[in-house]
């Protein structure tokens, strides 16, 4: 069964950014996927302290890419940080999850821009193949980064990030949504977070701010 979405194009820095359902930015120009926050391993993490949460997250989490990479033919993914969540996150159940996935797609290039749940957990396994670069990292017009707050002023790139989890609370008199959102300003836009099991933060609209929300079906613009 083929689901389709329904995603936004933005032109940001000259360029057309495609802000995807499925909570992540494709950009056709370079055949690059950028997703924000996977945060794998979280759900080991809080078993290894005694919480019981729910297993299949990692796996939930590669089919999800998966799906992505072969929708609109990703040759490149940049990761905005916190790939893994913590020290836990090396538990072998996981990175066998991740090593299976990885020679299934051996020919793709990964990227990981480190934020600061990586410098807590330490770099992705060797094998995995992830060029690991710290914030900010350039290509074209973008920086690349996990912090939306990272002092840019001497960097005149559109910078790209993470790290917040944004979402926006659509509310009626009777009833409200908290639905993950994408916050596109003049200089820099926030991704949410990709991965399951990782919870939002709800934001404000601050000047020249645009907020899309998604439904994990269709990306809306909010007024």
């Amino acid at each position: 069964m083929t689901v389709s979405s329904v995603s936004v194009a933005v032109h940001v820095a000259n360029e057309l950014l495609l802000l995807l359902p499925e909570k992540a930015v494709f950009w056709p120009a370079q055949g690059m996927l950028i997703i924000a926050d996977i945060h794998f391993g979280k759900a080991a993490s809080f078993r290894a302290l005694g919480v019981p949460v729910p297993r299949g997250t990692t796996t939930e989490n590669l089919a999800g890419l998966d799906a992505l990479i072969e929708q609109h033919g990703a040759r490149h993914v940049v990761f905005l940080g916190d790939f893994l969540h913590a020290r836990a996150a090396h538990a072998s159940s996981t990175q066998l999850a991740m090593l299976t996935w990885r020679n299934t797609r051996r020919d793709l290039r990964l990227t990981l821009v480190r934020g600061n749940h990586d410098k807590r957990a330490g770099d992705p396994a060797a094998a995995l193949g992830i060029e690991l670069v710290d914030e900010p990292h350039q290509i074209g017009p973008f920086a690349f980064c996990h912090h939306p707050d990272l002092d840019m002023e001497s960097n005149a790139a559109y910078a790209l990030a993470g790290h917040v989890h944004p979402a926006w609370v659509l509310a009626t008199r009777f009833d409200s949504l908290r639905l993950p959102c994408f916050v596109v300003g003049s200089h820099r836009m926030i991704l949410p977070s990709f991965g399951s099991f990782t919870g939002g933060h709800t934001v404000k609209r601050e000047a020249g701010d645009t907020i899309f929300v998604t439904s994990g079906e269709a990306v809306h613009s909010v007024r």
